[in-house]
């Protein structure tokens, strides 16, 4: 059985996987380097991070200041807290294609 965030992660997984010309991954993070978020990619020379949230929930500090660090090296980052994703997030994948 999927928790909230499980099933928002599922929906996720299942958009990214019908993108074209996408790269991406779930990394698994182990304590040593930079944190990351749930998932990282490459669309069209784009890079993007998405962080995946049961409903409601918002990122930790450390998220944050990671999501921070993404953004100002002009990195797009979504935070995506329901199964319906994001405008911000579709728009995005729509551009240039």
């Amino acid at each position: 059985m999927l928790t909230p965030e499980g099933r928002v992660k599922k929906a996720i997984t299942k958009f990214l996987n019908e993108q074209q010309d996408c790269w991406w991954a779930m990394p698994v993070v182990s304590g040593y380097g930079k944190p990351l978020l749930d998932y990282i990619g490459c669309s069209r020379g784009r890079f993007f991070a998405i962080e995946a949230k049961a409903p409601g929930k918002w990122l930790t500090s450390r998220q944050e200041y990671t999501a921070k660090e993404i953004d100002a090296a002009n990195g797009a980052v979504f935070v995506i807290g329901s199964i319906e994703m994001t405008d911000d997030m579709l728009e995005w994948f729509k551009r240039d294609k």
